[in-house]
Order: structure tokens, then C-alpha cells, then sequence
């Protein structure tokens, strides 16, 4: 909440003195407590909540009591208070199940099983967190039950029982699928898939680590994404695609967004595995159908351009000696790359053309002949705006380069 609103419910409160209004002073402190503990000011939060509770309590609103109860638990974790938190919403909890508020009740559940992992006791966590799912599904809150199931499993896996908590993470995803929870889908999916690395199933541990990356996007989550592929380059390399897994661990360390251990356990798959190699891109090509080429050039892209023009050019080189290497599928890979390079924004466009000249020159006149020639034929695959924009683009970086033009 902005400042402003918060400085409006303040004013909210002189409007409604205590002594007059007492319920709509209750309410409005319950708001500003909320909101306070929203932008991380605990102590005046805890203060309008306990606030809140007492007159409440004292007006006789039973539900009102135990949802702002319910508030104070969740800032006295936030203060470093467990003991009292976990007392709050334990009571929160059972006055909320009372009152026949089965969904406030499961929130209170769930926020109980957060402050119980905070202090250690692992068994009451996914108590709390298994009685708040159960609560959230009979109310039909799919998203909350899947949250809970995915904390329940991820505390059962932390504690080494992989076999247990792989049932409740495949509900996890499911349920944060059907709830339209994008980022909560990738988070089930993503623990699921570490489950099953744990029972040494490395095979469906890839499937689900890729479900994840689906729902984590770069471009969306940059952070998740970066997690998921760090893990799914460990099922990977454990699986034995060791060039999908150098890919993978190499594309990762491109994400700036990645967190430091994501970037530790990505350079130890490459380690590994013997570091990137040059090669890798194109044997992963060769085991695909053309239509997933252009899916996974445009990882592979990303990654080089995110690291350097050096790195873009490199590339490009080598897979135009791939190109040059596979004539039953240089056009269908020439037409990916190409595919790849008009979707890039224009900056990168402009960028990306000129390596794909550079890529084509300082070669034997037959190479550089054979390059244009199945680069044209894929040109000719596009439409004829993607066409004309293209062929237009590679004259002129040709002409800057002191290239010769002529492509057609």
C-alpha cells in the first residue's frame, strides 16, 4: 500500500475516535496493520493488529477477533517472536474453525506451519500445513491447497523421505496448475522434480524440471528460471545427456538474475561434465525433430548474446560448420536460426545479422557459396515481409562489413 493510503487510514482513525466508534476504529486499525506489515514496518503493525484484536473482542465480533488474531501470529513471526506467533495462530486457528470460517481457518493453519518450520519441528509444520490443505480443498481454493501440499512435500523431502513426499508434490503442481499459479505451478514442479532425483529417477526428474521451465519463463522470472534450469541440468547430467546438460548448466550462468548457489551447482554440472563444448548444440539438434529446433537455438542464442559478441559470433560460426556438415538438414537448420533472429527486438536484430555475415566470410569460396545458397532457400521460406526485411538487413551489413551484398 502507498504511503498516502497509509497516511490516510491514520487520518481514518481520527475520524473514528475509540471512544465513539469503536468498530470502525477496529476495522480501520486492522487495515493499517495489514498494510504496515505489508511493507515490512513489523512493530507498528503488530501494534494497530493487537490493537484491532482487543476491540474486537471487546465489541463482541468473534470472526473479526480471530481474523485480526490471526494477523497478529503472522507479525509476531515476522518480529522473531515464534513461541507467541505459533500460540496466536494455533488459537486463531481453532476460534476460525468454530465460527464455521474454514478458509481463515486453513490461512491461520498455514501460517502456523511456517512459524513450527521456523523453529525446528519439522512433524508439526507438515501437521499444520496437511490439516490447512485439507481445509483449503474443501473450500475450493486450489491455489492455497497447492501451496500448503508443496511445503508439506518439501519439508518431507528436506528430511529425507523423497518417497513420501512425491504424492503431495505431484498434487502440488496439479493443483497450482488448475489455479492458473504460473509461478506456483513452477515452484511444485520444480521440488517434485528434486524428488524424484532423490529416489534416483533422474528420467521423470528431467520430464517435471522441464513442465517447470515452461511456467518460469526468462522473460517473466528470471530468478525461477534460472533455479529450474540449474536443477534440471543435475537430472540431465545424472540421466546421462551430458550435452543437454552442459547446455543447460552454460545457460544458466548467462541469467544475471541467478542466485549464487544456482550459479555454484551450475558450474559444478559443467565441471563436471568437462566444461561447454563446442559441439554440443548441434548433437542435441540431431537428436530432435526440426520443429523443436527452433525452441532450442533460441535458448542457445540467448545465452551467447547475453555473454558477449564474441561469444554470439562464435556460435554462429560453429553452426554454420554444422550447417555446412549436414545437407539432408542445413535448410531446416538455417531457416531456425534465421527464425530466432527475426524475433530478437532491434538492437539485438541488428547485432545478430551482422554475426550471421561475419559468420559466412573468411571462408573457402565454395563454403561461403554454399552458406548463401541454403540461407537464401530458407530466406524464401518466410513471408514476404520477414523475407524482404531480412534480405535488406544482410546487404547492409554486408556492404558496412566491406562484404560483398547480393543477398537475394
Amino acid at each position: 500500500m502507498p504511503p498516502a493510503e497509509q497516511d490516510d487510514l491514520r487520518s481514518r482513525l481520527d475520524r473514528y475516535p475509540v471512544e465513539r466508534y469503536p468498530v470502525q476504529h477496529a476495522t480501520t486499525q486492522f487495515h493499517l496493520g495489514s498494510a504496515l506489515l505489508h511493507a515490512g514496518e513489523t512493530d507498528p503493525a503488530l501494534s494497530a493488529l493487537t490493537a484491532a484484536q482487543r476491540l474486537f473482542s471487546t465489541s463482541g465480533l468473534r470472526l473479526e477477533q480471530a481474523k485480526a488474531m490471526m494477523m497478529v501470529g503472522v507479525a509476531l513471526r515476522a518480529a522473531g517472536r515464534p513461541q507467541d506467533a505459533a500460540r496466536a495462530l494455533r488459537e486463531a486457528s481453532s476460534t476460525l474453525a468454530g465460527l464455521d470460517a474454514p478458509t481463515e481457518s486453513a490461512a491461520a493453519a498455514y501460517n502456523l506451519g511456517l512459524v513450527l518450520q521456523d523453529t525446528g519441528d519439522a512433524v508439526g509444520a507438515r501437521a499444520a500445513w496437511d490439516h490447512a490443505r485439507e481445509l483449503f480443498l474443501a473450500a475450493g481454493y486450489p491455489g492455497q491447497a497447492a501451496a500448503a501440499a508443496r511445503d508439506c512435500g518439501g519439508s518431507l523431502l528436506a528430511h529425507g523421505n523423497a518417497t513420501a513426499a512425491l504424492p503431495l508434490l505431484e498434487q502440488a503442481a496439479a493443483l497450482a496448475e488448475r489455479a492458473g499459479d504460473d509461478a506456483g505451478t513452477a515452484a511444485a514442479a520444480n521440488v517434485l522434480g528434486l524428488a524424484h532425483l532423490a529416489v534416483g529417477d533422474a528420467r521423470s526428474a528431467v520430464g517435471v524440471l522441464r513442465r517447470a521451465l515452461a511456467f518460469a519463463p526468462r522473460t517473466v522470472r528470471a530468478e525461477d528460471h534460472a533455479m529450474v534450469k540449474s536443477n534440471l541440468a543435475l537430472a540431465l547430467a545424472e540421466d546421462g545427456q551430458d550435452a543437454r546438460a552442459r547446455l543447460a548448466a552454460a545457460q544458466v550462468l548467462a541469467v544475471p538474475a541467478a542466485a549464487p548457489p544456482v550459479r555454484t551447482q551450475a558450474r559444478e554440472v559443467l565441471h563436471r561434465l568437462g566444461g561447454p563444448h563446442p559441439g554440443d548444440l548441434l548433437a542435441v539438434l540431431d537428436e530432435e525433430d526440426a520443429a523443436s529446433w527452433p525452441a532450442l537455438v533460441r535458448e542457445e542464442f540467448a545465452r551467447a548474446a547475453a555473454t558477449s559478441t564474441t561469444e554470439q559470433d562464435r556460435l554462429l560460426r560453429s553452426t554454420f560448420d554444422g550447417l555446412l556438415a549436414r545437407p539432408g538438414r542445413s535448410y531446416d537448420l538455417a531457416e531456425s536460426v534465421l527464425q530466432v533472429v527475426l524475433e530478437l527486438p532491434p538492437r539485438p536484430y541488428a547485432s545478430a545479422v551482422a554475426a550471421v555475415v561475419a559468420a559466412c566470410a573468411d571462408r573457402p569460396d565454395d563454403e561461403v557459396d554454399r552458406l548463401r545458397s541454403v540461407l537464401s532457400s530458407a530466406l524464401a521460406r518466410f513471408a514476404i515481409p520477414q523475407w524482404q526485411r531480412l534480405v535488406a538487413s544482410l546487404n547492409d551489413a554486408a556492404t558496412a562489413s566491406g562484404q560483398p551484398a547480393g543477398w537475394r
